[in-house]
């Protein structure tokens, strides 16, 4: 640091901090939260470190420093976290006669207890959903109270279902012909699944609501909590993921059907739960054919995308779209796939 002036230098230090912070975070995705459940915590903040270290090295750079050198390394290291983060390339969509189109949406309890103004969150969803026409529909906080009966689609636990807890629900164009429920201990979470039939096709279709934090976004709230708190409560609700994960994995192995698997993960694209999920055999359509931060949370610091359509490698992926629409606090997204 010899020749920077204190400010400089103090800068630097900080940049040291997010630089090894942030490559400390590449190898997140190999550390099970039940061994380190502090440190995993750290994979949500890969977005907001990404964003630093770019404007660090954007400093340097101005300033014709050397010191640009450490974000740049790190960030190069770490390409495959931005190219996850951020898609260069405009969203890409191929029209063909066997598209399947499936949506993804978590739709927090059609605004039940009145988060947002408006009082008519279910009829907009309703004509949203009409007017995208997805082939297959996988909603996440469905509440059964509030039954959704869509015109030419059937549906798997959008009414009381004895074997299954409420929350998830999915819609099909296609036959449904067979139907479960991966019920998640402890929790009010759960999986649930649908075998549809497209012409000489069966395909598994899995829509996931893996354990929430609890965790308030709004500022006020955050200034409430200490870190400690944060720290141990995101914590223990990611070893409940990874419980929850390993069943799901156990479950889906069983199944010789291609694979599509929706749902709001609770957790980011760099976290081992996302990296279970994905193994070696899905593909994320996000990062196949999506563009922007492709940002489904609605969280006031950084893009956070926590909710995945990821599809079996045998799909051709033809188009993915996230909306910008405010009826949660989640944003839908949409995946175009072919067989």
């Amino acid at each position: 640091m010899k020749g920077l002036k204190i400010g400089s230098k103090f800068i630097f230090i900080l940049n040291s901090l997010v630089a090894f912070l942030l490559l400390i975070s590449y190898l997140l995705p190999y550390i099970p939260p039940k061994n380190f459940a502090t440190l995993s915590v750290l994979s949500l903040s890969v977005p907001l470190l990404i964003l630093l270290n770019v404007i660090f090295f954007v400093y340097w750079l101005l300033r014709v420093k050397k010191q640009l050198v450490l974000s740049l390394i790190v960030l190069v290291l770490g390409w495959s976290y931005i190219s996850s983060m951020y898609k260069f390339s405009s969203s890409k969509h191929v029209e063909d006669d066997n598209n399947i189109s499936v949506l993804s949406y978590n739709v927090r309890l059609f605004n039940r207890f009145d988060w947002l103004p408006s009082k008519t969150i279910k009829e907009d969803i309703v004509e949203f959903i009409y007017k995208e026409d997805p082939d297959i529909i996988c909603f996440q906080e469905y509440p059964r109270g509030i039954q959704l009966l869509l015109k030419g689609y059937e549906n798997y636990n959008a009414r009381y279902t004895k074997e299954a807890k409420g929350g998830q629900v999915i819609y099909s164009k296609f036959p449904i012909v067979n139907s479960g429920s991966l019920e998640f201990p402890n929790s009010n979470n759960n999986g649930i699944y649908v075998d549809i039939v497209k012409q000489k096709d069966t395909i598994r279709v899995y829509t996931l609501h893996l354990q929430s934090s609890g965790i308030k976004t709004e500022v006020e709230d955050l200034k409430n909590e200490t870190s400690g708190h944060l720290f141990r409560q995101v914590g223990t609700t990611f070893k409940k993921q990874q419980e929850q994960v390993e069943l799901f994995l156990k479950h889906k192995k069983q199944t010789k059907h291609k694979t599509i698997v929706t749902g709001d993960f609770n957790n980011t694209a760099y976290s081992y739960i996302y990296k279970e999920i994905k193994g070696e055999d899905l593909i994320d359509t996000f990062e196949e054919a999506g563009n922007g931060f492709g940002k489904t949370f609605d969280f006031k610091f950084f893009p956070l995308r926590i909710d995945f359509i990821l599809s079996d490698k045998d799909f051709i992926v033809n188009g993915f779209k996230t909306y910008d629409v405010k009826f949660s606090d989640h944003y839908p997204i949409k995946a175009t796939l072919k067989l």
